[in-house]
């Protein structure tokens, strides 16, 4: 309990208070902060930035998590539910590889492959002078999280096709049923939800992830400022830590909201079950 008031609810509730204030990072504001209410809130809901990483973000989430991850981890994992030996072993350490390794150092090689002079990937597709972070920035960083998060959607999924029985699969294709048939009537209706507990745990991981910043800095010109690297912006960069809290707030019940949404489905499940 003393941890969890350490570490979660005093920063918590110290970031609420910040909010309030017009707390600076430098200057007379940063020694005698002023409480003004709800005129960050007001001002963070009028602001043109604050709405486009909003809309960034969602499709950052959308694109990333819902679309890629969950789709991505989905397919290997079906795909590799028969498979044993060497191929299976080597297709998840790589999978697995791209999820352990620091954001650093993955960012490091991403560069490197989308780089316009001399990127590994220009080389491959033949487009030399290609600049993928300028001309396609949310394309790329979208891509980039895809590869670095599908791993943990692919072990998820692998542990729940476990739970399939192999004979009603069986008896699905013996009856006629192609793949889209049985993933449709067999698979999907006794996984929905570790789908669902799935795309919660990542939609929530993506929503707050920082790591895009190491790509593109949020530029250009903001086009992949998604609301994590909005709030170091004007909390680290601008020092208004004040109006920074309570974008943080906002993002924070924004959080809540999509939570509540998948509890509730998953509740809707369980009652629909009994």
């Amino acid at each position: 309990m003393l941890l969890i008031v350490a570490f979660l609810l005093f920063p918590a509730l110290w970031t609420v208070y910040l909010g309030l204030t017009d707390y600076q990072l430098t200057g007379f504001a940063a020694a005698n902060p002023q409480v003004v209410g709800l005129e960050n809130y007001d001002r963070a809901l009028g602001d043109d930035r604050f709405s486009n990483s909003l809309v960034l973000t969602l499709q950052f989430v959308l694109g990333s998590a819902v679309l890629g991850q969950a789709v991505l981890g989905f397919a290997i994992a079906w795909l590799m539910r028969n498979r044993v030996g060497a191929l299976r072993r080597t297709v998840e350490a790589l999978v697995l590889l791209a999820w352990i390794l620091p954001s650093s150092v993955i960012t490091f090689l991403w560069i490197a492959l989308l780089d316009r002079d001399g990127g590994t990937l220009n080389a491959l597709l033949n487009t030399p002078g290609t600049a993928w972070l300028l001309e396609y920035p949310m394309a790329s960083i979208i891509v980039f999280n895809i590869w670095k998060g599908a791993a943990f959607s692919m072990m998820l999924y692998a542990a729940a096709l476990g739970n399939v029985p192999p004979s009603h699969l069986e008896t699905a294709r013996l009856a006629g049923a192609g793949t889209f048939q049985q993933l449709r009537d067999v698979v999907f209706p006794r996984i929905k939800g570790h789908v669902l507990t799935n795309l919660l745990l990542i939609s929530l991981w993506t929503f707050n992830d920082f790591t895009p910043f190491l790509l593109t800095a949020g530029g250009p010109e903001n086009r992949t400022e998604i609301m994590p690297v909005f709030i170091y912006r004007i909390a680290l960069e601008s020092g208004e830590l004040g109006f920074g809290a309570a974008i943080s707030v906002l993002m924070l019940l924004i959080n809540l909201v999509i939570a509540l949404v998948y509890m509730r489905l998953l509740r809707q499940r369980k009652d629909a079950s009994a």
